[in-house]
């Protein structure tokens, strides 16, 4: 149900108690007063974060930031065998130890939209990453060339 009032419209939404808790400990956190406020920024926010990433074709920079245990049965190799399967995508990896069977990875990618989404998404869905999440940012095509890539050569090996 949507009624114009002015410039603005009036739409009626219906919200779990979960969702309505949320939203009110997001208004106390950046001092929103009501939350049609809080709710129109936070609209704001996720379009003006997807609406120039929507071409698949389109520059980015991503980060793929995940957690796995690298315990499950051949994941880390997996994982390693991905990344240098993409290398035209990698920028650089940070790989930290948590605990004595979690690891905690940050990959940077830089391409084509599309291309670094489904990488990141497959990284994501491995078995054994528990937690997982991509961020895909626009990028000048004129200055996305500048950034470093990962060669494909090296001169190291890996124990199998």
């Amino acid at each position: 149900m949507a009624e114009k009032s002015g410039s603005m419209h009036r739409v009626t939404m219906t919200f779990d108690e979960d969702l309505v808790a949320d939203i009110d400990a997001y208004m106390a956190t950046t001092g929103q007063e009501n939350r049609s406020e809080a709710i129109r920024d936070l609209v704001r926010d996720s379009l003006k974060r997807n609406a120039k990433v929507d071409d698949p074709k389109r520059q980015c920079v991503g980060a793929v930031v995940y957690v796995y245990d690298h315990e499950t049965r051949e994941l880390a190799k997996r994982i390693l065998h991905d990344h240098h399967e993409h290398n035209d995508l990698s920028i650089a990896s940070l790989h930290v130890h948590l605990d004595d069977h979690s690891c905690l990875e940050v990959s940077l990618l830089k391409g084509k939209k599309g291309d670094v989404e489904h990488f990141g998404r497959h990284v994501i869905s491995e078995r054994g990453v528990r937690y997982g999440e991509l961020v895909i940012v626009p990028a000048n095509t004129t200055k996305i060339d500048e950034l470093p890539r990962s060669k494909p050569e090296h001169k190291h090996t890996h124990k199998h």
